[in-house]
C-alpha cells in the first residue's frame, strides 16, 4: 500500500441516510478499508438528528450542516451539496492532503471534479447505476442532463468500478470507455451481523398467522423494481399456495399505485406494506422469511438477494442486470423471467412447495458469500485499485513535469489531456 493512505470517499447518503443500497455499500466499504490502514474521510448530506462530524468505527463522517439554504428543485439541492462537499473536503485537504479520492454516482461529481482539477488528487469512481438504465433510456432534459454528468464523472475517474458484467457493458455501451479504464469489483456483505438472537416466534406471530409462508421484499417502491410484477404473481400465488402472507419493506413514490393495485387485486390482507424499517428490524425479518423476492426490471447488481444470501434465506429474482453474475439457477437461487409475473409466481412457488430444494439453495448461496461476496475480499480489491492509480498518477506527473509530451491520454487528468 502507498505510505499516503488519506482517502476521501464522496456519497449523498450514508446511514442512517438510507435511501438505497449505495448507503449500505460505501458505510461498509468504509469500515473495512479503515481497517486495512486507510485514513477514511467520508463527505455526505445532512441527516435530521445527526452530528456534524462522528465516528463511525475508525471513519471519520463528515456532514454537511453549512448548507441551510431551502432550494426550488432536485438540481439546485445537488448543486447545493456538491458546494457544501467542497467546503469540507478543501479544508479537510488544506490540513492534511488526500491520496485519492473516491466518489459514488453522479450527485457528487461536481465536488470530485473540481477536487481532481484543482489538487491534482486522482479520482476513482464507483457508478451504481446509471438513469438510462433506471429509465429504459433518455427521454427528458432532465434525464440528459444526468446522463451528460454520469460521463463526465467517469471521463474524468482514473478507473470506473462497477459492481457486475452486466453494468460493465451498460456502461461501455452508454459512454464508450475502453475496457482498461473499468474494473468489476461485486458488491458484498457481512454474513457474521445477520446471525442475531431475538424472539423469532413473536415476530412472526406479530406479523402473520401460525400457518402462514412469508414472502418479503425489501427495496425501493419504483416501477423499475417490479414490485407490480410481484403483486400480480401473488395472486396466482395465493390461488395455490392460500396462507402466503407478502410483507413489503421501504418507501417511494410508487407506494399509493402498489397500495390500489394490491387493493383491485382483492389482497389487501394477505400484503403488508411496512414502509420504512432499520437495520436491526430489517436483519429480523429476513430471519422469519421463508423466501425474499427480488423482480427487479433493471438491477445493476441486488444487494437484497445478498443480504438474503447471508441470512440463509433462497432467494426468488428476476434474470436481469448484475443478479445474473450471483443467483446461479436452482444452485444459489431461483431466476425467473423479467416482468413475467406467472414466471415469478412458479418460482416462489417452488421454494413454498420444496422445503428440500429451499435449505439446498440457501447453503450454497451462503457459501458463495462466504468466500466472495464480503466486505474484507472487496476492500481488498478496492484496496489495490487505489493503490494502483496512486503509483500511476505519480508517475504521470513525474514524467509531466520533465516533458509534457509523453503524458499517456489515458492516464492523465482531463486538465492536461485538454492543453
Amino acid at each position: 500500500m502507498s505510505t499516503n493512505n488519506r482517502l476521501l470517499m464522496l456519497s449523498w447518503e450514508y446511514p442512517p441516510r438510507v435511501i438505497g443500497g449505495l448507503a449500505r455499500v460505501v458505510a461498509s466499504l468504509s469500515k473495512e478499508l479503515s481497517l486495512t490502514g486507510w485514513d477514511v474521510h467520508v463527505i455526505t448530506a445532512d441527516h435530521p438528528d445527526t452530528s456534524e462530524y462522528e465516528l463511525d468505527g475508525q471513519v471519520k463522517v463528515h456532514r454537511i450542516k453549512n448548507q441551510t439554504d431551502t432550494t426550488p428543485d432536485f438540481l439546485s439541492w445537488v448543486s447545493r451539496l456538491n458546494i457544501g462537499m467542497l467546503q469540507y473536503a478543501i479544508q479537510l485537504h488544506q490540513q492534511n492532503p488526500f491520496s485519492i479520492i473516491h466518489a459514488h454516482d453522479w450527485m457528487v461529481t461536481d465536488a470530485a471534479w473540481t477536487m481532481k482539477i484543482g489538487f491534482g488528487v486522482p479520482l476513482v469512481a464507483t457508478m451504481h447505476a446509471t438513469e438510462a438504465g433506471r429509465m429504459h433510456g433518455i427521454h427528458t432534459d432532465l434525464q440528459r442532463y444526468i446522463h451528460q454528468v454520469e460521463w463526465r464523472l467517469t471521463y474524468e475517474s482514473w478507473r470506473v468500478i462497477i459492481n457486475s458484467h452486466h453494468m460493465q457493458a451498460e456502461l461501455k455501451n452508454l459512454f464508450s470507455l475502453p475496457d482498461n479504464k473499468t474494473i468489476v469489483i461485486p458488491n458484498g456483505t457481512d454474513p457474521k451481523s445477520f446471525a442475531i438472537n431475538f424472539d423469532c416466534q413473536h415476530l412472526r406471530n406479530s406479523i402473520a398467522a401460525p400457518n402462514q409462508r412469508i414472502v418479503l421484499y425489501v427495496g425501493r417502491l419504483v416501477r423499475e423494481k417490479g414490485v407490480q410484477v410481484m403483486l400480480d404473481a401473488a395472486s396466482n400465488i395465493l390461488s395455490a399456495c392460500p396462507e402466503t402472507k407478502f410483507l413489503i419493506v421501504g418507501t417511494g413514490y410508487f407506494m399509493d399505485e402498489l397500495k390500489q393495485q394490491a387493493h383491485h387485486l382483492g389482497i389487501n390482507d394477505q400484503v403488508n406494506f411496512l414502509g420504512y424499517v432499520d437495520d436491526d428490524e430489517l436483519k429480523r425479518l429476513y430471519n422469519i422469511a421463508d423466501v425474499v423476492c427480488i423482480p427487479s426490471l433493471y438491477e445493476p447488481f441486488g444487494i437484497v438477494a445478498l443480504e438474503a444470501m447471508a441470512a440463509k434465506v433462497p432467494v426468488v429474482t428476476s434474470d436481469t442486470g448484475g443478479l445474473r453474475d450471483f443467483v446461479e439457477h436452482m444452485v444459489t437461487g431461483i431466476t425467473t423471467y423479467t416482468g413475467d409475473s406467472g414466471s415469478l409466481a412458479w418460482g416462489i412457488l417452488e421454494i413454498l412447495r420444496n422445503p428440500e430444494l429451499g435449505k439446498y439453495i440457501s447453503h450454497e448461496a451462503y457459501d458463495r458469500v462466504l468466500k466472495i461476496y464480503n466486505w474484507q475480499v472487496i476492500a481488498k480489491q478496492t484496496s489495490k485499485i487505489y493503490t494502483e492509480v496512486i503509483d500511476e498518477a505519480k508517475r504521470t506527473f513525474d514524467t509531466s513535469a520533465t516533458n509534457k509530451n509523453t503524458i499517456s491520454p489515458r492516464l492523465a487528468p482531463s486538465s492536461v489531456q485538454n492543453k
